[in-house]
C-alpha cells in the first residue's frame, strides 16, 4: 500500500475536519471557559486533541505502507488484551498461559494476516488457540476456579486479538475493480461505526427518554439508537461512491454495522459493569483506554470483512 491518490485524499479530509473541530473548540473555550473551569469545554477540546494523536499514528502507519498498519493494530491489540486481561481472574497456574497470549499468540496471529494466510489466521485462534492454550494452565494442576480463569483468559484473545484484526484483514481483500482502494474500506468502518456512536450520544441527549439497558449504560435510549442509526446510514449510504457498494448495498451495510457497533458496547459495556469499572483504562486521556476506543468497532470489524470477503472478494 503506497501513498495512492485515495490514501492522500483521505488523510487530507480527516485533516480538514480535525481542524474545523480545534477551530469551533478553540471558539468555545475563548467564549464559554476562557479560565478553564467549563468541564464540557475542557472535555471536548481534550477528546479533540487525543483524536489528533490518534489519527497522526495512523497516518504514519498508513504511509508505512500494510505492515505499518498491521504493526499498529497489533500494538492496540497488545494494549487492549492487558486492559482486559487485567479485570480477569487468574492465579500464579495460570502464568505461562498468559505469557504465550501476549508473546506467541498475539503475533503469531498478526504475523498471519501480514503474510495474508487466511486459512489458517482465520481459525488460529477460535480452534488451534482454544483447545491448546487450556492445557498449559491444566498441566499446572490448580483447579479453582479453572473453567472462570480459562474461559476469561480465551474471551479476552477473541475480543482484543482475533475481533480487532479483521480491521488490518481489510487491506488484503481483493476486490475487484476496487485495486489499491481497500484504505477506503479500512476508514468505511471506522466512521460510519463511530458517527454512529457519537449521533447516538447526540439524540439520546436531545429526545432520548426510554433507557435501553439502565443498570449498563444509562445514556443509550432507544430514541438515541434510532436517530444514531439513521443518521449514520444515511451518511454512510451516501459515501456510497467510495466503496464497492452500491447505494443499497452500502445502505445494508452501514446498518449492519450501526447495529454490531451497538451490540458492541452494550457487551463491553456489561463487562466493565461486572468488574465495578468505569473504563477499561486510562491510556489515551479523557478517552479511557484503547477498548473504551474500539468497543464498538470490535464487533463490527469481523461482520464486515466477511460480508464484503463473501459478496465482493475474489479470495
Amino acid at each position: 500500500m503506497t501513498a495512492t491518490p485515495h490514501l492522500i485524499w483521505l488523510l487530507a479530509g480527516v485533516a480538514a475536519i480535525l481542524i474545523l473541530a480545534s477551530i469551533v473548540g478553540e471558539i468555545l473555550r475563548q467564549r464559554l471557559s476562557p479560565a478553564g473551569d467549563n468541564p464540557v469545554i475542557e472535555n471536548l477540546n481534550a477528546r479533540i486533541a487525543a483524536w489528533w494523536v490518534m489519527v497522526i499514528l495512523l497516518a504514519i502507519a498508513f504511509l508505512a505502507g500494510k505492515p505499518g498498519v498491521v504493526i499498529l493494530i497489533a500494538l492496540a491489540s497488545f494494549a487492549g488484551l492487558r486492559e482486559f486481561l487485567t479485570l480477569t481472574t487468574h492465579n500464579r497456574a495460570d502464568h505461562w498461559s498468559l505469557l504465550a497470549c501476549f508473546f506467541l499468540v498475539l503475533p503469531f496471529h498478526y504475523y498471519l494476516i501480514l503474510i495474508d494466510w487466511y486459512g489458517m489466521y482465520a481459525v488460529f485462534v477460535p480452534v488451534y488457540v482454544f483447545l491448546l492454550l487450556p492445557v498449559l494452565s491444566a498441566l499446572r494442576g490448580s483447579t479453582q476456579n479453572f473453567l472462570v480463569r480459562v474461559s476469561e483468559t480465551q474471551w479476552a484473545l477473541m475480543i482484543c486479538v482475533y475481533c480487532v484484526s479483521h480491521v488490518p484483514a481489510l487491506l488484503y481483500l481483493q476486490i475487484p475493480g476496487f485495486e489499491g482502494r481497500n484504505v477506503i474500506l479500512f476508514a468505511y468502518l471506522i466512521f460510519v461505526v463511530q458517527l454512529s456512536d457519537v449521533m447516538q450520544y447526540i439524540w439520546g441527549r436531545l429526545i432520548g427518554r426510554t433507557r435501553i439497558a439502565p443498570a449498563l449504560s444509562p445514556s443509550k435510549t432507544w430514541e438515541g439508537l434510532v436517530g444514531g442509526a439513521l443518521t449514520a446510514v444515511f451518511v454512510g449510504s451516501s459515501l456510497w461512491w467510495m466503496t464497492p457498494f452500491t447505494p443499497a448495498e452500502a445502505a445494508l451495510m452501514c446498518l449492519i454495522l450501526t447495529a454490531m457497533g451497538f451490540f458492541g458496547g452494550l457487551v463491553m459495556s456489561a463487562i466493565k459493569r461486572d468488574r465495578g469499572v468505569k473504563d477499561w483504562g486510562h491510556l489515551i486521556p479523557v478517552h479511557g483506554g484503547f477498548l473504551d476506543r474500539l468497543d464498538s468497532v470490535i464487533f463490527a470489524a469481523p461482520i464486515f470483512f466477511h460480508v464484503t470477503r463473501y459478496y465482493w472478494s475474489l479470495t
